[in-house]
């Protein structure tokens, strides 16, 4: 896909995914927004943080028997610490997201119907999810068991959504006796919700992960390493 002009400073922006909306040009660090009238500039993103993570925009993997692509990435922190989420181009179209926190990873996709759990439409309208919530949703029984500030700290690539600097919404974490998981986000904008399940990096057969010095590769891993590739 041909690279498109930023708004902003005028330097080639690659456009890796055409469903998505908004790209953080990696020059200026400008919010863009596509359509078919042109490129706007929306915002400016915060410059990334200092991470260390084998994922890069660029790596690709298998989910569920279908192919993706990192195309994008969003940055969050909280009092405590932060973590990841890589935005997978699936490829048949669809996209899920992969949250990496503390070495451990997690397949999450957008729920649209989460509303339909009481307890979810009063968050979303906002009332509070204490810890110890108990919600059902899709026959699957949740737990609250985090809740807390968040706020983007950077983003790049390609996004369904502007990721200003110092956005911030409410997150709750909830858990379920199966090893599911379920997380909600609410800012001023509305509440969106996704369903989530761990997996294990090497389950996704991952191609061209990042290089790390010092990172000692797992077995299961080896040849998924671009060559030449640095932290």
């Amino acid at each position: 896909m041909s690279p498109l002009l930023c708004p902003s400073c005028g330097a080639p922006v690659a456009q890796r995914s055409a469903a998505m909306p908004y790209a953080v040009c990696p020059y200026c660090r400008g919010v863009i927004r596509w359509s078919s009238a042109g490129a706007e500039s929306v915002g400016q993103a915060a410059e990334l943080p200092f991470d260390v993570s084998p994922i890069q925009i660029g790596t690709g993997g298998a989910l569920d028997g279908a192919r993706f692509s990192v195309v994008g990435r969003v940055r969050w922190a909280w009092a405590d610490g932060g973590w990841n989420e890589w935005l997978l181009a699936m490829a048949d179209g669809t996209h899920r997201w992969l949250a990496e926190a503390m070495g451990q990873f997690q397949i999450l996709e957008e729920c649209p119907q989460a509303d339909t759990a009481p307890e979810l439409a009063g968050f979303a309208a906002g009332g509070e999810l204490p810890l110890g919530t108990l919600v059902t949703l899709n026959g699957l029984y949740f737990v609250v068991s985090d809740s807390k500030i968040i706020t983007c700290v950077g983003a790049e690539g390609d996004l369904p959504f502007a990721t200003p600097a110092g956005w911030k919404m409410h997150s709750v974490d909830f858990r379920e006796g199966e090893g599911r998981s379920l997380s909600v986000q609410r800012d001023e904008g509305g509440m969106a919700a996704y369903l989530g399940r761990y997996v294990e990096l090497a389950d996704l057969n991952p191609t061209n992960l990042r290089a790390i010095e010092g990172w000692d590769i797992p077995e299961a891993l080896r040849g998924s390493v671009r060559a030449g590739g640095r932290a």
